[in-house]
């Protein structure tokens, strides 16, 4: 029977299934093998005398990760707030290089629109538009929750980013029997204190699945090479190949068209130097 992998919790899993959920182990060769049994994962189980279930195989996996356990995302939507928290840009520029180094479609997500005024929402999203789709929403009001269940209709989809930025309330927004705690936010550092304990996916009404995915909150090490970076930027991926050299890494060198695209405006400021500070990282990282 076959069946996907729902919720993972103290070394079991909850499969459902055609027939209904099931509770399950992994078998022993899983262990052995190394492989982590993923939120996400479709799977083959068999169901026991007592009624729980072995799970057998795993099907070829889309993508995975291991931090938190999940596979098979079709869409990350990146959320940052337009204020409390003020946007880290390294975090949410980081969820994104991810995002294409998986080849997994991201969304931006402004989060309490209702904090700020139209037009420095507006400033925030031109950051990222139209590399990006992105949509500007507030629970408080319930502006764009519509839009964003539009767009993740269907779809296996994970919420990224930083802390205290409403992830968890959005999600609460789109499925209100998930009724995810949401935990309160600290007044001294405006962070949120995440309070999930284990991974889980709830359908939505569209037929989609959204992951409670605690440990999506911010990366460390940027896993990227100095020569690939640029190809996680869509605005700098379209010119490849329009510089004066063809090994351009549109740093410095002379007869750079990015250089020239962010000199006259074609390319956000913001996201240029994002580009410059990740790139001094990987060098930095190299160097250890």
């Amino acid at each position: 029977m076959k069946g996907l992998i729902i919720k993972g919790i103290g070394g079991f899993y909850y499969v459902k299934t055609s027939e209904g959920v099931y509770q399950a182990k992994g078998r022993g060769l899983f262990k052995k093998e190394g492989t982590v049994l993923s939120v996400g994962d479709c799977v083959s189980i068999d169901v026991l005398p007592d009624g729980d279930a072995v799970i057998n195989s795993i099907e070829p996996r889309k993508n995975h990760f291991i931090r938190p356990p999940i596979a098979n995302v079709d869409c990350i939507v990146v959320v940052f707030s337009a204020t409390k928290p003020k946007p880290n840009f390294t975090i949410i520029d980081k969820f994104l290089i991810m995002a294409e180094q998986k080849g997994i479609e991201p969304i931006i997500c402004i989060n309490k629109c209702d904090l700020l005024p139209e037009d420095k929402v507006n400033h925030l999203a031109d950051i990222y538009e139209p590399s990006y789709k992105v949509v500007r929403t507030s629970t408080k009001s319930g502006e764009g929750i519509n839009r964003l269940e539009k767009l993740i209709e269907g779809r296996k989809v994970a919420f990224a980013g930083p802390s205290g930025v409403g992830k968890s309330t959005i999600t609460n927004a789109i499925i209100p029997e998930a009724n995810m705690e949401t935990g309160r936010i600290s007044e001294k550092t405006s962070r949120g204190r995440h309070t999930t304990r284990h991974v889980e996916i709830f359908e939505t009404k569209g037929g989609g699945y959204v992951f409670d995915t605690p440990g999506f909150t911010s990366f460390d090490i940027l896993d990227a090479d100095e020569d690939d970076l640029k190809d996680y930027y869509p605005e700098i991926a379209m010119f490849t190949g329009k510089c004066r050299f063809d090994n351009c890494r549109h740093v410095k060198e002379p007869g750079c068209a990015v250089i020239e695209a962010v000199e006259s405006g074609i390319i956000n400021k913001q996201r240029y130097e994002s580009y410059l500070q990740h790139m001094e990282e990987i060098k930095k990282r190299k160097k250890y």
